[in-house]
């Protein structure tokens, strides 16, 4: 009986447990305003409980992976979900192929990412580039969450 109370208890806390590789921080929607230089309206949908577990930056990257623009975003989201936030002056060429991709504080770059260029609009990335990992030490970067 102690075993079978035992197996039922393990099997509940396991079905509650968050996996880290299901937390995400999804761009689903990117939106560009401006000629010659961009503003970027990116709207993303992360799993967030507060400042513990948060998506702190969105960006955009060239197609080399040359880090263009960093939006640091200064608090969690956790009731506001998906969330669009503004940014930028970002001087492009309207047809140069761009990725914006979003970052969890404590798990890195994980999640959908969207792909395209100010002329043609943008989509979900089906193939993700191997960016430096060095973007993510690379200024700027959060001081800290406000909530």
């Amino acid at each position: 009986m102690k075993k079978m109370i035992l197996s039922i208890l393990l099997l509940m806390s396991a079905s509650f447990s968050v996996d880290a590789q299901e937390i995400r921080a999804d761009v689903i929607k990117v939106m560009v305003t401006g000629k010659s230089s961009y503003r970027f309206n990116v709207t993303l949908e992360s799993d967030e409980t507060g400042c513990q577990q948060y998506a702190d930056w969105w960006e955009v990257l060239d197609s080399q992976g040359k880090l263009l623009y960093r939006r640091i975003l200064l608090h969690s989201h956790p009731n506001d979900q998906p969330f669009t936030r503004s940014g930028g002056s970002v001087p492009l060429d309207p047809d140069a192929i761009v990725y914006v991709r979003g970052h969890m504080n404590k798990l890195g770059y994980v999640g959908d990412l969207f792909v395209g260029s100010v002329a043609k609009g943008f989509k979900k990335a089906e193939k993700i580039p191997a960016f430096p990992k060095s973007l993510e030490a690379q200024k700027p970067l959060p001081d800290g969450c406000a909530f």
